[in-house]
């Protein structure tokens, strides 16, 4: 089991955070997070300059947690917001966060039933997250009482200044105790958010975000909506339709790496996983494979994505939008190296397009929408690549073996007819009962084997979706031997033969044989010759 870290980067948290900030993925803290949380630990009034989706929830959250004591249900902290919606979403993470130090958030705002809201306050809470006019309501009916507040926060206060509540806050920051800390996090900084700190904070200190600027003008940015229970599909008809040599797909979290992975084996895609809970050992040989070429996907967190240098990554996908703007620079900054172009694509709901807008205004360039590629689209696309192989294979001109061939079966098949079998063999296979006289041949005849190469028999095939890449992967693991001295493999519905050195015969049968391939045992013994 891996052995879980006693602090968030280097703050210091109670277990009970810590564990909910595990749950949550949340690996070590965004630059606003890192700044901020100490300073608000100590009770210092804070400053933050901070956009939409850097984190900032988490770096008032975090320590309005702490500082709560979860045995006393009285109002103890209030967060301010200018919507109905970030009200939601700041009193859901406040949840999580405080989940096993079981604190209490409630969201009141306009446009739900005030009745409901009331029975929700006397019941009781320590933390209210509100917009302002429905908090001013509930201070005027004297449903809400802030005498026990300790922390108040004005999340996105240039928006609340825009939207008109000034005045509103202003007559909420008076009915708070005099003793009080007080956050207040903004993208910007107009005079009137100044004038306001000025009169109601106690030495604020100041946290600001540094923003990277985008500087790779070769990466084409696009983005697709999609619900959350198509979301993989969506993702393997994104696959199929683009032209991906080597990608690096972004989740938020391990355990969406974990499942990520999953679902893509399932679905014949060789993918790896990169992530925080993999020893630098594992990490090491993961990054291996992905530099050699012999990965197609990698699938990671920002944490453990972080210092790659890879030339060859022309695509960058977002299967998750990344919480912080500046995320989604380093992540995209993985594609276009040395002046290639790539391509960086992202997935997002219908709830997402507000944090979609803030990276917009951070790169200070429109993200272009793209439709979801339907069924019909990806097998187009798959034949348009299958006639362009064969386009390269027609102008390399080393067709003289196979010439032969196609001669003698003209003699006694139509030609259109000899094409169309040589392409649906290279793209399907042969069929099952096809299949069941190649295994007789194979079995009990030559066996064909290279010189110096030992073939061997495996009865898992295509119908358990094994690729050439999954039989690589499972040998070199389990056995020990280079992937790269692993010769010819052929996949049928059934059963696979490969092909390796004869001296390593011995040691991969060992090693393989009643061993576990995609939750099946495997047979593997030599393949028969005829005597």
């Amino acid at each position: 089991m891996v052995e879980r870290k006693q602090s968030f980067g280097e703050i210091t948290l109670s277990k009970q955070v810590l564990q909910a900030l595990f749950e949550m993925g949340f690996e070590e803290p965004s630059p606003i997070q890192r700044d901020a949380i100490p300073l608000a630990l100590e009770g210092q009034d804070l400053i933050g300059q901070a956009q939409t989706g850097t984190g900032k929830t988490a770096a008032f959250g975090i320590p309005v947690v702490e500082r709560i004591n979860p045995k006393f249900q009285a109002v103890q902290a209030l967060v301010i917001t200018p919507t109905r919606e970030l009200a939601v979403q700041v009193s859901e993470e406040i949840a999580k966060i405080g989940k096993h130090r079981h604190i209490k958030p409630l969201a009141i705002y306009g446009g739900q039933s005030i009745d409901r809201q009331i029975r929700a306050l006397r019941y009781g809470c320590q933390v209210v997250v509100g917009t302002p006019g429905r908090l001013l309501d509930h201070l005027n009916r004297g449903t809400l009482r802030l005498q026990y507040v300790k922390t108040v926060i004005l999340d996105e206060a240039d928006e609340m200044l825009d939207m008109g509540f000034i005045e509103d806050i202003e007559s909420i920051l008076n009915q708070a105790p005099g003793e009080r800390q007080i956050m207040l996090f903004s993208a910007t900084m107009p005079p009137e958010i100044r004038r306001l700190a000025h009169n109601y904070m106690t030495n604020p200190k100041s946290v600001e975000v540094s923003r990277d600027e985008l500087t790779v003008p070769l990466i084409e940015q696009v983005f697709y909506e999609t619900r959350d229970k198509i979301k993989v599909d969506a993702l393997c008809r994104i696959i199929d339709i683009e032209d991906i040599d080597q990608a690096i797909i972004f989740c938020r979290t391990k355990r969406g790496v974990d499942e990520l992975v999953a679902a893509l084996e399932a679905r014949g895609y060789f993918s790896e996983a990169l992530h925080g809970d993999l020893s630098q050992q594992q990490r090491d040989r993961v990054m291996k494979r992905f530099r050699d070429r012999k990965t197609e996907l990698l699938i990671a967190t920002d944490v453990a994505a972080r210092g790659l240098d890879i030339d060859n990554v022309t695509h960058v996908i977002n299967f998750d939008i990344p919480q912080d703007p500046e995320s989604y620079v380093h992540r995209i900054g993985r594609t276009g190296r040395a002046g290639r172009k790539g391509q960086a694509i992202t997935l997002i709901s219908s709830k997402e397009y507000r944090q979609l807008r803030t990276i917009e205004r951070l790169i200070k360039t429109r993200i272009q929408r793209c439709e979801l590629p339907s069924m019909a689209d990806v097998s187009e696309r798959q034949a348009e690549n299958l006639k362009n192989k064969l386009i390269q294979v027609i102008k390399q001109d080393h067709l003289s073996t196979y010439r032969s061939i196609v001669n003698e079966l003209f003699e006694e098949y139509d030609s259109i007819d000899i094409a169309a079998a040589a392409l649906k063999y290279a793209v399907e296979g042969i069929s099952e009962t096809e299949e069941h006289h190649i295994d007789e041949e194979f079995a009990f005849g030559n066996t064909g084997a290279a010189p110096g190469m030992v073939r061997l028999f495996m009865n898992i095939g295509r119908l358990q979706q094994i690729r050439p890449q999954d039989i690589v992967r499972w040998i070199a693991d389990e056995s020990g031997i280079p992937g790269n001295i692993i010769g010819m493999i052929n996949i049928y519905d059934k059963f696979t033969f490969v092909e390796v050195p004869e001296q390593y015969a011995t040691r991969v049968l060992s090693c393989m044989h009643q061993n576990m391939i995609k939750g099946r045992k495997v047979s593997v013994e030599p393949a028969k010759a005829r005597n």
